[in-house]
């Protein structure tokens, strides 16, 4: 008996312990507010999608040369259907919270974002040179 009151009473212990601890909850507006965003980039990336076949053509001739004239139209309508899937997505689910905290599911959030960014690749290994002393 004595070891059935003492696990009931660890367990009270517990429970009421845990919400003693609970962190503050944000507050509605702040929830609304990013809901909102979510919607609209959604809405965005929705309208937009088209624009990254023009995106990455331009930017795969300006980063790799003459071979970017057939690998961007290529990798820009991937990311176009990408981009757009990501949109609707965004769109029909914005009141969930997910990924993250209503992040984006694409990076940069828009089509007009990144076009400065030059893609820089990671050297080749070559033969390794002796230290200086």
């Amino acid at each position: 008996m004595p070891t059935k009151m003492t696990l009931w009473s660890l367990l009270l212990l517990m429970l009421f312990a845990t919400t003693c601890f609970a962190l503050e909850e944000q507050q509605p507006e702040a929830i609304a507010e990013k809901m909102a965003f979510k919607l609209v980039r959604g809405v965005a990336n929705v309208t937009t999608s088209v624009v990254e076949i023009p995106k990455q053509s331009y930017l795969m001739v300006r980063d790799r040369g003459s071979v970017g004239y057939l690998v961007g139209p290529l990798k820009g309508m991937g990311m176009a259907f990408y981009r757009l899937f990501a949109g609707v997505v965004e769109t029909v689910f914005f009141p969930v919270p997910q990924p993250g905290y209503y992040d984006s599911m694409i990076n940069p959030e828009y089509v007009w974002q990144g076009w400065e960014e030059k893609r820089i690749e990671p050297r080749k290994q070559g033969v390794a040179e002796p230290a200086e002393k």
